[in-house]
């Protein structure tokens, strides 16, 4: 069923008008944008409730979705104007891989926000292979080496070791492959050009799609045995007592990119003012929302746990999105940036942030033949548009809504962020260099490879 939230054009008009002759009207004032029920869609819900899509002269409509690919289907008809997206889809859709269609984006959501969780027999299995710390709780991270013997006891009975996902090119997709590959757990392959999009060739664990919502029920069902997602799923799970989330994606990756605000490359060349301003609008918003050291965290989540955006009960968004996170049941420890909105750049979209996805495309097989550096390189200028976020970002800054320390130089930023070596395996990614990237992994796709 699809939610509408409405604004009145009524209200607004004159904070809306005020910038409008330096950063020019917006040529499309009425929109309509969608969104999956995720904590992490919050920069939309807050730019609305706070009224900064209509200081900048914007009435929106916030629908949300059935499901992703309802969602992407929705831009590309021109249905939806933007939407809150996974990372890999608008790079997916422009690249051609499933519909094809140029979609760009001049705005990150969000860093880490999402975990893994298993059900509670297979955390029991677990257990034995994890360190403890003194008190008696799991020394974290934990890492798939300890999932590995169970998933091994599964084939030798010649049962499927079932994991759900929310999407073929989600982040989720990707942070689960990596974390079970770190673990010497083969997640599978893809063969497009053999007509095979299923991921499961060669797999030790065979990952299938779930909506984000439907998650904790699948698992309690026993379909699937765990799950990679976005919150509040994770911490459902706990809250019902039928899971245990057992790492999250900060510990898998620390900050890493999750969604991005998509647009046609059309909407983007015809309505560039209006661009500009929900750019600034979610900016805005993504401050608002790591204000004062999350400050306003109570606040957002009153906001999120409304029916017509996220509608999980407050307790449960609240306990990551404070700065929480909740393990096995009593086990909360303090994760500050499980959620990340503004800090460390996590607005700015960056090529190497859209490389390292197309890096996994290619180790999974999603991306059938090697690529050159520069290809890499060329797609993810096409996708991510740091010139569009800068002109937001800057004119926020004339007016004094914004500080120039709190972004990139953008006459120096060249797109790429430095070698990054926080993950789970220790391999650096330096998004410079796609192809000695690819062939760091033990496992996935090397030079050469084909299935």
């Amino acid at each position: 069923m699809t939610t509408v939230i409405s604004a009145s054009v009524a209200v607004g008009m004159t904070s809306g008008a005020a910038h409008a002759e330096k950063l020019g009207y917006p040529e499309k004032e009425e929109l309509t944008f969608g969104f999956i029920k995720l904590t992490d869609m919050a920069p939309i819900a807050v730019a609305y409730e706070n009224g900064y899509f209509e200081d900048e002269g914007l009435y929106v409509k916030i629908e949300a979705q059935a499901n992703w690919k309802v969602l992407l289907d929705g831009v590309i008809d021109g249905r939806l104007d933007g939407a809150h997206m996974l990372a890999g889809q608008p790079i997916a859709a422009t690249m051609g891989y499933g519909t094809k269609a140029h979609i760009i984006t001049p705005f990150s959501m969000d860093l880490n926000g999402n975990a893994i969780t298993v059900s509670n027999d297979i955390w029991e299995q677990m257990k034995p292979n994890i360190p403890k710390m003194a008190d008696g709780k799991p020394v974290h991270p934990i890492k798939a080496d300890a999932l590995k013997p169970v998933v091994e006891k599964y084939k030798e009975d010649g049962k499927p070791f079932n994991m759900g996902m929310v999407f073929p090119v989600s982040t989720h997709n990707y942070e689960l492959r990596y974390w079970l590959a770190a673990g010497g757990i083969h997640p599978g392959y893809y063969a497009p050009h053999k007509g095979d999009t299923t991921g499961k060739i060669d797999a030790d664990a065979l990952l299938s799609v779930t909506p984000p919502p439907q998650m904790p029920s699948t698992l309690e069902a026993g379909t699937i045995y765990g799950y990679c997602v976005g919150e509040p799923w994770n911490q459902q799970a706990v809250f019902k007592g039928i899971g245990v989330p057992v790492v999250t994606d900060y510990e898998i990756w620390k900050d890493n990119p999750e969604k991005v605000f998509g647009i046609t490359k059309e909407f983007a060349e015809k309505y560039p003012n209006t661009t500009v301003r929900l750019t600034r609008a979610m900016i805005r918003a993504a401050m608002w929302l790591d204000a004062n050291n999350n400050a306003n965290r109570p606040a957002a989540v009153k906001i999120l746990s409304q029916p017509n955006y996220v509608g999980a009960d407050y307790d449960v968004i609240a306990n990551s999105m404070t700065g929480t996170f909740e393990y096995e049941k009593g086990d909360k420890r303090s994760v500050p940036d499980f959620n990340v909105f503004f800090r460390y750049n996590a607005t700015y979209p960056y090529y190497s942030d859209a490389i390292w996805y197309l890096t996994q495309m290619r180790r999974w097989g999603q991306i059938s033949e090697d690529k050159s550096d520069e290809w890499y390189k060329d797609l993810a200028k096409k996708v991510y548009r740091p010139d569009i976020y800068a002109r937001a970002a800057q004119s926020l800054i004339k007016e004094g809504k914004a500080k120039a320390a709190d972004f990139p130089d953008f006459s120096t930023e060249d797109g790429y962020r430095d070698p990054q070596t926080h993950f789970i395996d220790n391999i650096v990614y330096d998004g410079t260099q796609p192809n000695k990237y690819i062939e760091k992994f033990s496992i996935g796709l090397k030079s050469g490879d084909k299935i």
